[in-house]
């Protein structure tokens, strides 16, 4: 881990989303030092499915030695971050450190994304942060630390990372315009940068994204924490950087990275938008004993899938249902299958007992799943992550994704059986 210099210490911090995640882990790095914290962010009152609140992280934050402000602020709305900004200043005297990490998330294509969800994404991720820096840019150039920091990615072009989800994209890559476009306004009086993880952090959002047994693939909150307090430590002229993590922490002299994992030694799975991560991650997998399923391979003749083997996978998924299934699931996937023994196939999560078959379901699909029949054996056979197929591009999703994420806990229950 990074040590603490104490360099941080009166500074005031302004960071969006503070209350729990990597906005919270930053939070508590800085006021080790005895920084001032603004939590702005939502949640007032515990929600049922996440924990913290901005007040349970302003106990954290002060009982590791920093000073807290929590305030309810919701990005998308200008006042309320125009308020937090004016009892910031005037609880603390100014704003030295304005940490735009607030984002909303949705991994879905466009058909498939309501407008409402658009709406969210760019009110937060790039509205939110524009709104939340110009409030906050008058008294960052009073101060002689002055940094703007953005969890937005590189800006990668690659048509790979906008096919998917490309309202996400562009709301997330709306964060990382700002830095080049503020880190030249600013020039010599705010250094303005974004960073981003190269592997997944371990967080809230990664759970609802990942589903269960994502966390044995991630890494901490620690090494953003660490990463961003490195950042803070560098002068004005230090600006414009996309900088990822483990980058900026090896040249702080960071060798052991197992101390940043969940699970030390586990292959990791990369983030979006770096284009390094097949091969990197091939290499970490391949070095751990594990295959990794999303490498890309020379063409080759490749062989056949085993004759009926989707049929023997839905046989033995038949065979497990249960009402319990049904009641905990309560969803209909289509899975569209090429290659040989594919087709159409459907599990239905909804209809008492459940059912399986091939062709359409009686009912309407709430998630449709495409991919080649090779490729879903191995996942309901615990030989592919979902998550990872699905980055990789061997899984296409349309539908509820909060459905689709359902599934891999009925995946993780056959494994044993195939």
């Amino acid at each position: 881990m990074l040590p603490n210099t104490g360099r941080l210490a009166g500074c005031t911090v302004f960071i969006t989303g503070a209350s729990r995640g990597i906005g919270k882990a930053i939070a508590l790095k800085a006021a080790k030092d005895g920084a001032n914290i603004v939590i702005a962010a939502k949640t007032a009152q515990p929600h049922p499915k996440l924990l913290g609140t901005i007040y349970t992280a302003a106990e954290e934050i002060e009982a590791v030695g920093g000073k807290a402000l929590p305030c309810i602020v919701d990005v998308r709305d200008e006042q309320q971050i125009s308020d937090a900004v004016q009892k910031a200043v005037k609880k603390f005297g100014g704003i030295d450190i304005l940490v735009n990490n607030a984002s909303a998330i949705s991994l879905t294509n466009t058909l498939d994304t309501p407008t409402k969800r658009v709406d969210l994404m760019m009110n937060v991720n790039t509205r939110g942060t524009y709104l939340t820096s110009k409030a906050c840019i008058p008294y960052l150039k009073k101060s002689k630390v002055a940094h703007i920091l953005n969890i937005s990615p590189p800006l990668n072009l690659n048509p790979v990372w906008f096919k998917e989800h490309c309202a996400y994209t562009i709301a997330k890559y709306g964060m990382s315009m700002y830095v080049l476009g503020m880190a030249e306004e600013f020039k010599g009086e705010i250094a303005v940068n974004a960073l981003w993880p190269k592997t997944a952090i371990h967080t809230a959002a990664t759970e609802m994204l990942g589903g269960p047994g994502i966390e044995s693939q991630c890494r901490k909150v620690d090494i953003i924490a660490d990463a961003a307090y490195s950042i803070f430590q560098k002068p004005k002229s230090f600006t414009g950087n996309f900088v990822i993590d483990e980058n900026i922490l090896k040249a702080e002299g960071i060798q052991n990275f197992d101390i940043y994992a969940i699970k030390p030694g586990h292959p990791l799975q990369p983030d979006f938008f770096l284009d390094e991560y097949p091969e990197a991650v091939s290499k970490k997998m391949e070095s751990t004993g594990a295959v990794p399923e999303f490498k890309e391979e020379k063409p080759q003749p490749q062989p056949k899938p085993r004759s009926g083997a989707v049929e023997k996978t839905f046989r033995i998924v038949k065979d497990s249902l249960s009402d319990d299934i049904v009641k905990a699931t309560q969803a209909i996937y289509l899975f569209e299958l090429s290659g040989e023994d594919g087709g159409t196939w459907f599990l239905d999560l909804k209809s008492k007992g459940g059912n399986v078959g091939y062709g359409e379901p009686s009912d309407q699909a709430d998630v449709v799943m495409s991919m080649s029949t090779d490729d879903f054996v191995k996942m309901f056979s615990g030989k592919l992550k979902p998550t990872m197929a699905f980055m990789s591009g061997k899984l296409k999703i349309k539908g509820n994704m909060a459905l689709a994420i359902k599934l891999e806990k009925l995946m993780n229950q056959m494994n044993a059986r195939l």
